[in-house]
């Protein structure tokens, strides 16, 4: 019990949010063990953070949760094949798996299950490689692909009754036919059908680059399936990988509860994305459309009210509402999150409240109404508190930060220097709108 409280202390103290990972801890711990997460991995972190990687589950399963790993080894085959000398032939993004190929990805593939079992192993975590049994397959298209196969059923016997012993179960990505046959499997369609049959708490995807990354490198935090995948279908930057992840992750999410979302993080943000509401990495969801208005009605009022009291934990003062200059209000369906945009200095827009629940954090809906936001107001200005928990998040997304006593000024897409300053001095002048001295603002 000691060694436990030690373990839930550690994942406390590095996360530095101990109310969020305690209500994360005990919401993955309510539910069958089997079915906390599962987490595909891709064959360049097998490759790259071994070491990491173990750790980081192996972080996991001392707390008591039970993810199933499934795993690929695109790279590890890459370069097995060159090795023996075979070309590699893909059409719609799968290799053609002839016989040769086949012969080499077996062992390829066997090996890398084996490699995370022993890393796992020596982290102290019992773990064990499941590399057949679980996918039954038919071949996709014998005549044009060779080996691939296509999913037909998916048995989880065998993973349920290794994480019902307490062992951390690591599923390859091969397949059988009926009669026997060995098939590769692309390593994003066994986890979409894996997760289907299994229905997880949570679906993570672990890559290099720890999410998806807009036109400027930057990692995009949150994507709203009914809100923006049609606006990034349509931009030059999201192609080939990317695309085809988005598209593949919108069809996975198709197969869920709309409740369902997809994580995209890296090995070193794993524990973030898992214990804290912002997580940190690209959430993918479904998501509530994202509704815009131009005033308040009563009952919006009040919804409005209630939530930036709950969310800033402070009472708003009672003329906040007279005369509020709006540019635009933008909120979830379930008022979980909203922006509030004022009209500013030289017609800028000034985001004067940005409130967000807990819970819709941990839903993505914070980030999900941010992105609606930036398309909205590609320039925008704003202030928060230093002392504010989210003024670190807000560092990462804005162009340029002015610190001044207890105040940051942020702004986005104002290039103007003289504009800038300008922007700067009206939000660091503005009243206060809560009826006492506030934490966040």
């Amino acid at each position: 019990m000691a060694e436990i409280r030690s373990i839930v202390n550690q994942v406390l103290s590095q996360l530095g949010a101990s109310r969020e990972a305690r209500y994360y801890l005990k919401q993955f711990s309510s539910n069958d063990s089997s079915q906390f997460a599962v987490i595909k991995i891709g064959g360049a972190v097998m490759d790259e953070q071994l070491g990491e990687l173990a750790a980081a589950l192996a972080f996991l399963r001392n707390l008591g949760l039970m993810p199933i790993i499934l795993h690929g080894a695109g790279p590890q085959l890459d370069k097995a094949l060159e090795s023996a000398s075979i070309v590699t032939q893909k059409r719609q993004g799968l290799r053609v798996t002839t016989p040769e190929v086949m012969a080499v990805a077996r062992p390829v593939i066997y090996r890398a299950n084996r490699k995370l079992v022993y890393a796992l192993e020596e982290q102290g975590v019992r773990a064990q490689g499941i590399q057949h049994g679980v996918f039954e397959c038919d071949y996709l298209n014998k005549k044009e692909l060779g080996l691939v196969g296509q999913i037909q059923r998916v048995d989880l016997e065998a993973v349920r009754d290794v994480a019902q012993r307490g062992i951390l179960p690591v599923v390859a990505c091969l397949g059988e036919n009926p009669t026997g046959q060995v098939m590769n499997l692309n390593a994003d369609i066994a986890a979409r059908e894996l997760i289907w049959a299994v229905e997880p708490h949570k679906i993570i995807f672990l890559t290099g680059t720890g999410g998806l990354l807009d036109e400027h490198g930057r990692i995009i935090s949150s994507i709203s399936l009914r809100t923006d995948l049609e606006y990034l279908l349509k931009q030059d930057w999201v192609h080939s990988g990317m695309r085809l992840k988005i598209e593949q992750i919108s069809r996975l999410l198709d197969g869920l509860p709309d409740t369902a979302s997809v994580s995209i993080t890296s090995v070193e943000n794993l524990t973030r994305e898992l214990f804290t509401h912002r997580g940190a990495g690209t959430l993918i969801r479904k998501g509530e459309s994202i509704i815009e208005h131009h005033n308040f009605s009563p009952q919006e009022q009040e919804m409005a009210v209630k939530l930036l009291e709950q969310s800033f934990g402070r009472r708003l003062g009672e003329d906040y509402f007279d005369d509020l200059p709006l540019e635009c209000v933008l909120r979830s369906e379930s008022y979980g999150a909203m922006a509030i945009v004022l009209k500013g200095v030289d017609g800028l827009p000034y985001l004067d409240k940005f409130a967000v629940t807990p819970e819709a954090q941990g839903a993505g809906l914070g980030a999900a109404v941010w992105q609606a936001l930036i398309q909205r107001c590609p320039a925008l200005y704003w202030r928060s508190r230093a002392a504010n928990p989210v003024t670190r998040w807000y560092f990462e997304q804005a162009d340029t930060a002015f610190s001044e006593d207890q105040w940051v000024a942020f702004s986005i897409g104002i290039r103007d220097f003289g504009q800038l300053e300008r922007c700067k001095v009206d939000s660091l002048q503005r009243a206060e709108s809560w009826v006492e001295e506030a934490e966040h603002d």
